[in-house]
């Protein structure tokens, strides 16, 4: 009896960040939206005046709230180009320290020191778009 093989496909949550930032952006741009009509609400007379308000602060915080969340996700982008291609910069430029750099890391993950030292010459002789690591 033959049994159709599946395709086992690992999906993790690659990160949080993404979910902090509803939370805080849900709870930042409910309260002011909720402290507006309360604070309004006792000095005006019409509901429609509190509404009015409420919806406008809804849709600049909201305005605000995007923009500020673009803006920081870009700047977190343009400082991790910067630092890859620093990065790649030193490896052509100072080799030997990036070795260095590497073992040390590799020394923390525990590989054994012959593996220290050759992953890194190996990946030296590897070229990945167009640089020599």
């Amino acid at each position: 009896m033959a049994t159709a093989k599946t395709i086992h496909k690992e999906e993790h949550l690659r990160s949080s960040d993404f979910i902090t930032d509803i939370v805080i952006g849900m709870s930042d741009g409910l309260t002011v939206p909720f402290a507006l009509a309360a604070g309004l609400s006792g000095a005006v007379q019409h509901n429609s005046i509190v509404i009015t308000a409420g919806i406008a602060e809804i849709v600049a915080g909201s305005i605000a709230m995007g923009l500020g969340g673009y803006l920081a996700g870009k700047t977190e982008q343009e400082h991790y180009e910067a630092e890859l291609k620093r990065e790649y910069d030193e490896v052509e430029d100072i080799p030997e320290e990036e070795k260095k750099e590497v073992k040390v890391v590799f020394a923390h993950y525990g590989l054994n020191e012959s593996i220290q030292i050759e992953l890194p010459m190996n990946w030296q002789r590897t070229k990945i778009n167009g640089l020599i690591l």
